[in-house]
């Protein structure tokens, strides 16, 4: 037995399953998965440059015979659901799973999407564990039930389950074959023609699915009585056990399709019928729609994740409780790290003033107080094409006062293409790619920019001053981002442009740099109490009663604010 988190234990079954291909771009909460199965040798792993390309090469690997799995968070489906949904009517040929992990809480997230509708949409089976034994029992579950149904399956997580952890009796690797590849036009090919009977096939695979699913034990009843009963999946299942221990329970490993002989099964043994779900309905809908009578989500709303407090107070009647987190206890918000290029980047974006749309990732930070540059965040890839889209509202002016902010993995993700519409709508934007030469946020992942691979091999690296000049940006410079005078007189110039202009500002990630540097001291005689290094919002720096005072323990001295002190009442760093 070994103590696994949610998502090395799908890793480890995964392996045990026999996959030879994992692709992934990294996401929290699903990051981990990836990380934990590059450790295996005999799998062939990789960071792709985006969701939608992860899944691709993963439907390649699964029509060539082999067992694939694909992993992302649940926005990261958003990006894939092109070939997800087509997937589903060529089928697979070996076991393919998607795996996806979503975020109720947004606890990393831009939003609360509920990826149960993907399954149901796509009409692709999905399955959802409560434990890490069960991640480690059902992603083999999945392959096998993928092999046998002709289908993509799709295992889904929550942040509580992927972060968590508890007990797993690992396995052996099962010792399979390459399925053989057979060359099959009307499987895999969907012109029209051959769409429209798969589109057949697959309304036919999920009749059987439903049918079979009595036999396939993915539905548990849990009797305490029939006064109360209660519906649920997943995570909600361990906090129902915890908050309603009378209650008896239906737990459906299975989330699409629903075992609907076991659900009329057990209502009809129960008094009173609930259903307890993260976010959106899901169930207790399709169970109404049976013509079930229940109830849930008058309890437990559609919004945040659900926890076993908050279950026993929404059904004793009383308020909601609030978040997660320890009652009263101050939050402490996420801050840009201390030493971060990011923060000269937002410092002088604030300074002149320049509306700016940025992009999921560290520079997100970019917009709290006291640096509040960032006017807009929406997804991936989005700040380039709002830039210009801010351009084409309000004027070639406008544009001189705006710019899109982007990291370089980032880019590589789903940036690149907006830059190409950029150049050829012949738009003035401006867009100021913030390169630190990692995946920051996600942990630290490299990508096609970074010159390694998955396992931290050597791999070709993508050069971007050549990418940009290749799509025929006109202006394209490289500053470094701690020169401040450098940094703001490029923003100045490239944003008067009447042309589209890159500026690369690359510094790698704090958290990169090996070299030790003294951290910063404050002369106190010097100090005249002006506040202006405080406006970095560096965590280093903390203001008293005597003014401001460096925490030796945070500060990297990499001398930033040095450059803002008037009176050079910052010392040290050397």
């Amino acid at each position: 037995m070994e103590l696994m988190l949610g998502n090395e234990a799908v890793a480890r079954g995964a392996w045990e399953a026999g996959v030879r291909v994992c692709t992934a771009y990294p996401g929290t909460p699903s990051t981990e998965i990836t990380e934990n199965i590059a450790k295996y040798e005999d799998v062939y792993c990789e960071w792709s440059p985006n969701e939608k390309v992860a899944l691709e090469v993963a439907i390649g690997a699964s029509m060539g015979g082999a067992r694939a799995m694909c992993c992302m968070k649940h926005v990261g489906v958003n990006v894939a659901a092109d070939p997800l949904f087509t997937a589903a009517y060529t089928g697979v040929n070996g076991g393919l799973v998607l795996v996806v992990a979503d975020d109720p809480g947004m606890h990393s997230s831009q939003n609360e999407q509920d990826s149960r509708f993907y399954a149901r949409s796509a009409h692709i089976p999905m399955l959802e564990p409560s434990d890490s034994a069960e991640c480690y029992a059902m992603i083999q579950r999945a392959f096998d039930l993928s092999e046998a149904y002709d289908t993509p399956v799709m295992l889904r997580l929550v942040t509580r389950i992927a972060h968590a952890r508890s007990l797993v009796e690992k396995g052996e690797r099962a010792a399979l074959e390459l399925r053989p590849y057979v060359k099959d036009a009307k499987k895999y090919v969907m012109m029209p023609g051959n769409a429209k009977g798969r589109h057949v096939a697959v309304e036919a695979r999920e009749r059987r699915l439903r049918a079979d699913l009595p036999s396939l034990g993915l539905a548990h009843a849990e009797w305490n009585g029939t006064q109360l009963g209660v519906v649920c999946s997943g995570s909600a299942y361990n906090y129902v056990k915890e908050a309603l221990p009378e209650a008896s329970v239906l737990k459906l490993d299975m989330v699409y399709p629903l075992d609907e002989e076991a659900i009329r099964a057990f209502s009809s043994k129960v008094e009173r019928l609930v259903v307890v779900e993260e976010l959106e309905p899901f169930f207790e809908d399709a169970i109404k729609a049976m013509g079930i009578p229940c109830s849930g989500k008058d309890k437990t709303g559609l919004q945040s994740e659900l926890f076993a407090r908050k279950l026993s107070t929404l059904f004793a009647g009383a308020e909601n409780p609030g978040p997660m987190e320890t009652p009263d206890i101050p939050q402490r918000p996420p801050v840009l790290c201390p030493g971060c290029p990011h923060r000269a980047v937002f410092y002088c974006l604030h300074k002149l003033g320049l509306t700016v749309a940025a992009d999921i990732g560290c520079y997100t930070l970019g917009a709290l107080p006291p640096l509040s540059a960032v006017d807009s965040v929406v997804c991936m890839g989005a700040s380039i094409g709002m830039a210009m889209g801010l351009e084409k509202a309000r004027g070639a002016e406008f544009a001189k006062h705006t710019v899109a902010v982007i990291g370089d993995s980032t880019f590589v993700h789903s940036g690149i293409t907006g830059l190409v519409n950029v150049v050829y709508n012949r738009s003035n934007a401006t867009i100021v790619v913030v390169d630190n030469s990692t995946t920051g946020m996600t942990g630290h992942q490299p990508n096609p920019t970074t010159g390694f691979g998955v396992r931290g091999e050597i791999a070709p690296q993508l050069h971007l001053e050549k990418l940009c000049e290749a799509i025929g940006v006109p202006s394209v410079r490289v500053v470094d981002p701690f020169d401040l005078s450098a940094l703001e007189q490029a923003l100045r110039e490239e944003t008067a442009k009447d042309c589209a202009s890159v500026i690369i500002a690359r510094r790698p990630c704090a958290l990169l740099v090996k070299t030790k540097t003294k951290p910063l001291y404050v002369d106190k005689d010097a100090c005249i109490r002006c506040g202006l290094c405080m406006r970095l919002g560096c965590p280093a720096l903390i203001k008293d009663a005597d003014g401001v005072r460096v925490d030796a323990s945070l500060c990297t001295g990499c001398g930033l604010c040095q450059k803002l002190c008037p009176k050079h009442a910052l010392k040290g760093g050397e």
